[in-house]
């Protein structure tokens, strides 16, 4: 099923919750919603469900408007947080549950929970209660609950927030799976980048009720629209450099940051002379003696070492005072710098990203 939501506004009081927002989800897409808590996000979801009526814009299901459907009418299953299992109901009644409540027949009823359990692995726990199962297993029963009804729509409101990171890890993966099995449009709640990385196929990145940039996980990482989609997705370097030169025909970009020469693709010229540009901490490679006169080779000095066995993460001193993450993948002790030693460090010129101009949030 197709979404549409064109200018969705929704306002709490004196608080715009949502900003005129545009959003277009194809059928089988399965579409995140990422940002920091209170962006808006939840409050659109709960929009499409029909929980929150909005006080302008369209919703459209298809070629179908739906404003003035019910939430019971709208045949979106929902994945809630909190799971809200019934404890006196056994995991089989859980899920037949909306099955019961449109009048479905004991028959259809015992085949299509039967379904939705193998879907969910969970066939052989059908007569255990909520209590008696685990986090990830009652998330399991939340997932096979919203799934029988066959909504047009899955909406999941942050449903791995209560697990811990290797269930969470584990629970993506299933969701992402079964969500492909199904090829049922999918709307995801999350404020964890790499959970939503791991499951997306298009984010939406969401900013005090505003949409900031849609695109795929990589087109989010790699080229971020604006300041503050790349310092919101992933650890990130923002280094400001003045504009001394640029080469059309390279499409290189020449700066300088206190007296060090700093080079950079550019797909154009920037228009301002301040640039900003984004270095992501796994960008940045480690030089080994001897130091060849190379581009962008420089130094700085440790101020923090955390190895973690297959990463060790450093912040360092460069360029008289700025301060930069960096990371390096499967070190070798001998190599593993100590506080105050000094680092010295490179990046290929194609590696950063220009921050566009006027990107500010």
């Amino acid at each position: 099923m197709r979404v549409r939501l064109k200018n969705i506004t929704k306002t709490y009081g004196s608080l715009k919750a949502l900003d005129g927002v545009n959003l277009l989800i194809e059928e089988g897409d399965f579409f995140t919603l990422l940002g920091p808590s209170g962006c808006g996000k939840t409050t659109l979801l709960r929009v499409v469900a029909g929980f929150a009526v909005p006080e302008r814009g369209e919703i459209f299901f298809g070629d179908q408007r739906i404003n003035h459907l019910p939430p019971h009418r709208r045949e979106t299953g929902m994945v809630f947080q909190n799971y809200a299992l019934f404890p006196h109901l056994t995991v089989f009644d859980n899920v037949a549950y909306g099955l019961k409540a449109r009048k479905i027949d004991a028959a259809e009823i015992r085949s299509r929970v039967g379904q939705a359990l193998d879907l969910v692995q969970l066939s052989a726990l059908s007569q255990r209660y909520p209590t008696q199962l685990s986090g990830g297993q009652q998330q399991r029963v939340a997932l096979a609950r919203a799934l029988v009804i066959r909504p047009r729509v899955l909406l999941m409101d942050e449903p791995l927030s209560n697990l811990d990171a290797k269930l969470r890890v584990a629970m993506r993966d299933e969701i992402r799976r079964i969500q492909k099995e199904l090829a049922i449009t999918t709307l995801y709640v999350t404020h964890d980048q790499e959970e939503a990385m791991a499951v997306s196929d298009h984010i939406a990145i969401f900013n005090q009720g505003r949409i900031e940039q849609i695109g795929t996980p990589s087109e989010i990482y790699f080229r971020p629209r604006n300041r503050f989609v790349a310092e919101f997705t992933g650890t990130s370097n923002l280094i400001e450099i003045d504009l001394t030169g640029y080469e059309s025909a390279s499409s290189l970009l020449e700066g300088d940051l206190k007296g060090h020469r700093i080079f950079v693709r550019a797909v154009r010229k920037p228009s301002e002379k301040k640039v900003t540009i984004l270095l992501r901490p796994e960008w940045i490679k480690i030089a080994k003696p001897p130091y060849e006169d190379r581009a962008n080779l420089f130094s700085g000095q440790v101020i923090t070492s955390t190895f973690v066995g297959f990463m060790v993460k450093y912040r360092i001193r460069a360029f008289d005072d700025q301060i930069l993450t960096v990371e390096v993948q499967d070190p070798q002790p001998y190599e593993v710098k100590k506080e105050g030693e000094t680092l010295h460090f490179w990046f290929d010129p194609d590696r950063p990203v220009v921050i566009p101009d006027g990107s500010d949030p």
